[in-house]
């Protein structure tokens, strides 16, 4: 467990005086890594397991000096300007490891990266009706969604940093991104990969797919795992693969989407959630029907040059939708304004 004072942060945005001091939790890796270029201050709790309430730094993104790991018995000596949150129990710890109650005592801010479950539309969201927190969400779909009550909310979109134009498409394979897809299943479209893995090959990334393969009776020509790579590793493979497959069925609109779209990979989507608003009609193929998503993806690995044309321009609507620069403005000017 390591602890150390808050550098000076290196980032000053346009029309800034002083960029707050943030304590947040490493909830989600590709999305702490875009904020994390704002240059913000930010402390993460680690904990002696490094279980989910105190990951600390990840160890498979290079985050900047920026982001220091806090022991949560030393809080209360930090100088912490403002409280981010994005899981509901997070509150209590922050209340707990600060001696403030976040948006009462300090200023707090709610990110949900997640849709909502169990009686949608209506399901109520754990923070509704807090007057005193705003609610961030990271989609259109979710602000729709989420019954939030009095609760404000505001939308900002991801911002990702861009991993470069690095598409070769020489393997004939469609990679795919889901993180536990065993566990998850429904949810992401696990169950539907042995009818795409019957039309084209394909190559599983992320964390814990190992073993996925057997477990949907496919063999290792039909799908092929790859677990837990780095951020960079798995940009650089996924980059080889000739298109980017994206089953997803009710999640919040994934970030390996819009960075396989930036690699400049052609995409076939599901149209689902926020999926038709990120990847427009010449990017690739967004639809319900499962047997067209199969031809499509069939037409693009039979067709590299098509695929490459339709790559670029999902690259170029990733890059115009998505950029980082309006991320981190959208942000910079919301925690001025909680944090004053």
């Amino acid at each position: 467990m390591t602890t150390s004072s808050m550098p000076t942060a290196q980032y000053t945005a346009p029309g800034a005086r002083h960029l707050p001091r943030v304590l947040m939790w490493h909830v989600h890796g590709s999305w702490t890594t875009a904020f994390l270029e704002g240059g913000y201050p930010c402390l993460l709790p680690v904990t002696q397991d490094r279980g989910p309430d105190g990951r600390g730094r990840a160890d498979t993104w290079d985050w900047p000096a920026t982001a220091v790991e806090a022991d949560p018995r030393r809080l209360r000596d930090e100088p912490v300007d403002v409280v981010i949150a994005q899981r509901p129990n997070e509150l209590d710890l922050a209340e707990r490891w600060l001696g403030r109650r976040p948006g009462r005592d300090i200023p707090a801010v709610y990110v949900e990266h997640n849709t909502p479950r169990g009686d949608v539309p209506a399901t109520r969201h754990p923070l509704a009706d807090r007057p005193d927190i705003t609610i961030v969400h990271v989609t259109h779909f979710n602000d729709v969604f989420w019954d939030c009550g009095s609760t404000p909310t505001v939308v900002i979109e991801h911002g990702v940093v861009d991993p470069g134009h690095r598409y070769t498409g020489d393997i004939p394979r469609a990679g795919v991104v889901i993180n536990e897809p065993l566990r998850r299943w429904r949810t992401t479209g696990t169950d539907l990969l042995p009818r795409f893995a019957q039309t084209v090959p394909l190559d599983l990334f992320g964390m814990g797919v190992a073993g996925a393969g057997p477990a949907l009776g496919l063999e290792p020509e039909q799908l092929t795992a790859v677990d837990d790579l780095p951020q960079s590793g798995m940009h650089a493979a996924l980059a080889r693969r000739r298109a980017y497959l994206h089953p997803i069925r009710w999640t919040s609109l994934g970030l390996s989407l819009i960075e396989a779209m930036m690699l400049g990979l052609p995409v076939v989507a599901l149209a689902t959630t926020e999926a038709v608003e990120a990847v427009p009609a010449d990017a690739g193929v967004v639809t319900t029907r499962v047997p067209e998503m199969c031809a499509a993806l069939r037409d693009l690995v039979c067709d590299p040059a098509r695929a490459r044309e339709t790559g670029d321009a999902a690259r170029s609507a990733a890059l115009r939708r998505y950029p980082l620069d309006r991320f981190l403005a959208r942000w910079d000017r919301l925690l001025q304004e909680v944090a004053r």
